[in-house]
């Protein structure tokens, strides 16, 4: 890593298919938004030769082009796939969104890769989320390094930059997350800035200048050494506590020289087992460079130290039916298990699925089994069926280089898979098998809809049920008591990428309308009604009249129907009538059109008539008793109640406390979790958290997660029921 004596040339830059797991490095760039990741993977690809000096492909476009709507927002909004190759080596680069609201994509592309970059301004620092992400990876073991971009910020500092990163990353270990290099930097400008130029090699002592537009190595001057010398040794320190040759350390420390080759294998190993963390630094190429300041760098770390697919253990994978089965891992001969990753939909050749092999190898014209399970409660049903696919293909900017194959360990495009769904397993159809799914977030952010027009009513249901299939953190809701369509998202831009899909992709047009939440109505106290229903018009009337008596039941009682008619006041045959009359009026409710909860409907006496007595007159009868007993009681609006858990930094425990006692929230406790890490639990109104999500956000700087689980319905508070009766009023 950086003590090669030249610069590898890209091999023609253009991946094709791999042709053994070992050839094959998955890296996915993770960073907030605006660190830098998808100016770095353009760097990479120049730098590998799969791109001209203006960062261009063959149609003009660049090699980050994927979605239209990233170039409308200006930010990444999906995951995308940029391969490339450096020595031999297919390198698949996964781009990942670094705004929250799509840390779904995020976790796909942690899913596909065996390794991350860690991306990381120098002008903004280490933000909360991007540690939160640090802390999962490091849970599953994934090898990760850290890439310092923004160099050229006026206020750029590396040294400082690998400290907070040390600090932030390092956990009780910072030794673990060290520099290879240090930045080199030309004359200071009129300012005082001085620009990055190139790269010191801390191991080999050699530097790396980028001013000419292509690396040029040198050996540094007597008087550079003594100013290494510190940097030098502390790497050299930890790459020796990481090493499984427990003499080093002793030869070290009694004055041996430690020779290089020694030291890099050491490195590359420690890299690959996750267990030392290099810190890299990456700055824009000069004007017609070929290469950017770091990339040489950065393709060799990726290459020699982080891990092949072979070294990675596949997740869990059962039969349909649920029995464990096990495969050799990354086995290109083994039996088919991929699993689609990424799903878009293309205007010219439909849904096209990106998708990792884990075991076998995929070929084109083929007929594989598809299976989908465990999503039913975010509108995907589960299904398993047999399509042949079309194409592989590896995207390259809006350009789909056609593939042979797609072996274990690789990545590919596949064409014409109609139903398969992101975290859909693809198996052989006479073997099929399924994968453990990842772990999505949940969307907590409703987003009530309705169709614009006749036009557009008669496709949104096709055009919502594609996007969800697209992206599992959606969630589709038919909502059976408020007959809303919620369409529950990670946040406002997920919101608004949702909407603009729906427009651009599917022609939908979409008007966002208030979410409703499911509000019920309750008897305060006990009352009596009477129905009566007496019609004559000629012909068969209408005669049915019938007493019933009303009390409370507990929160979750339902209706209780009871009959206690004495003496055949009412027919055998119209009891029931009553009854259906009586749970028909409760579900359209009675004071606010809210249904009715929680009562038990006492049927005491009545009247019939043996001619003009009917199951109808009935009905009616029982549903004016309820109307008139409503009209002599008071009668409760009740609320949902929800259970929410608040995982947050102790620093803001107080305002997340404060915040849900401001939303009538009940805090039932905290509990530390982990250092640094509280978890808060309270009950809260559902009508208060509508925008939680957001809220809790922004009040957190964006380090805490919440879920919800509905508890119960209980009695809104009276100053409250009157603002949302009037609410509901001005609507109507």
């Amino acid at each position: 890593m950086g003590d090669k004596a030249n610069a590898h040339p890209g091999a023609a830059g253009r991946a094709t298919a791999a042709d053994h797991p070992a050839s094959v490095r998955n890296v996915v760039l993770v960073g907030h938004c605006g660190s830098g990741k998808t100016t770095l993977v353009e760097a990479l690809a120049l730098t590998a030769g799969a791109v001209n000096r203006a960062g261009r492909v063959e149609d003009g476009g660049t090699v980050s082009d994927y979605d239209d709507i990233e170039h409308r927002q200006q930010r990444s909004v999906q995951l995308s796939l940029v391969p490339v190759e450096w020595d031999g080596i297919k390198i698949n680069l996964l781009d990942t969104p670094g705004y929250a609201d799509f840390v779904g994509e995020l976790r796909a592309g942690l899913r596909a890769a065996d390794a991350a970059l860690f991306v990381v301004s120098a002008s903004d620092g280490v933000d909360g989320s991007t540690r939160m992400v640090w802390e999962e990876c490091a849970a599953v073991g994934m090898p990760r390094a850290i890439v310092v971009t923004h160099l050229e910020s006026a206020r750029a500092d590396f040294v400082e930059m690998t400290r907070i990163c040390a600090e932030a990353f390092g956990g009780d270990d910072p030794d673990a997350v060290l520099p290879l290099y240090l930045p080199l930097h030309g004359p200071a400008a009129p300012d005082g800035h001085a620009p990055v130029t190139g790269l010191t090699g801390l191991l080999s002592q050699k530097l790396f200048d980028y001013s000419s537009g292509e690396r040029e190595e040198s050996e540094p001057g007597p008087d550079a050494l003594p100013g290494l010398e510190e940097a030098r040794n502390r790497l050299i320190e930890g790459i020796i506590s990481e090493s499984e040759d427990e003499t080093l350390m002793d030869r070290y420390l009694g004055g041996a020289e430690i020779d290089v080759k020694t030291l890099v294998e050491d490195l590359e190993r420690a890299v690959a087992r996750g267990t030392f963390f290099p810190v890299l630094a990456a700055a824009p190429a000069a004007e017609g460079a070929r290469q950017g300041i770091g990339t040489v760098e950065l393709l060799e770390l990726i290459t020699r130290g982080f891990p092949t697919p072979l070294e990675r253990a596949a997740p869990r994978v059962t039969t349909i039916d649920g029995r464990e089965r096990e495969l050799t891992p990354c086995d290109p001969g083994g039996p088919l298990v991929a699993e689609v990753v990424k799903t878009a939909s293309d205007p010219y050749v439909g849904r096209v699925s990106l998708v990792r092999v884990f075991s076998g190898t995929l070929r084109p014209d083929e007929t594989i089994h598809v299976s989908g399970h465990g999503l039913a409660d975010r509108g995907h049903e589960d299904h398993d069926v047999d399509e042949r696919i079309g194409a592989l293909s590896a995207p390259f900017g809006k350009q789909q280089r056609v593939l042979s194959q797609c072996i274990a360990g690789d990545l590919a495009c596949v064409a014409k898979l109609s139903r398969a769904e992101t975290g859909d397993t693809l198996s052989a159809k006479d073997d099929p098998l399924l994968m453990e799914p990842w772990q999505m977030p949940d969307p907590l952010l409703p987003l009530a809809i309705e169709a614009h027009s006749k036009a557009d009513e008669d496709k949104l249901s096709q055009g919502l049920g594609r996007l969800v299939a697209e992206d599992p953190t959606m969630r589709l809701e038919q909502n059976q008591d408020t007959h809303q369509v919620v369409l529950w998202c990670l946040g406002e831009a997920h919101a608004d990428v949702a909407l603009e899909r729906l427009r651009s992709r599917y022609g939908v047009q979409v008007d966002v309308v208030p979410y409703k939440v499911s509000l019920r109505e309750t008897f305060a106290g006990r009352s009596a009604g009477r129905g009566r229903h007496v019609k004559q018009s000629g012909g068969h009337g209408q005669f049915a009249i019938c007493e019933i008596e009303i009390e409370p039941l507990p929160g979750g009682s339902g209706i209780e129907f009871v009959d206690k008619v004495i003496g055949g006041a009412v027919p055998r045959q119209f009891i029931p009538s009553v009854e259906k009359g009586v749970r028909a009026q409760a579900a359209r409710g009675i004071a606010a059109g809210h249904p009715l909860v929680d009562i038990r409907v006492t049927l005491l006496d009545g009247k019939a008539h043996s001619v003009d007595s009917s199951d109808a007159a009935f009905q009616t009868a029982g549903a004016l008793a309820l109307r008139e007993a409503a009209s002599d009681a008071r009668i409760h609006l009740l609320e949902p109640v929800a259970e929410v858990t608040v995982l947050v930094g102790d620093d803001y425990v107080g305002a997340v406390m404060s915040d849900l006692s401001g939303r009538r929230g009940r805090v039932l406790g905290t509990e530390q979790v982990s250092t640094g890490r509280t978890l808060v639990r309270a009950e809260v109104p559902e009508i208060e958290i509508g925008r939680y999500a957001v809220d809790l956000r922004s009040l957190s700087h964006g380090t805490a997660r919440f879920n919800r689980t509905y508890a119960r319905h209980e009695p809104m508070p009276p100053q409250v029921a009157e603002r949302v009766r009037e609410q509901a009023q001005e609507v109507s």
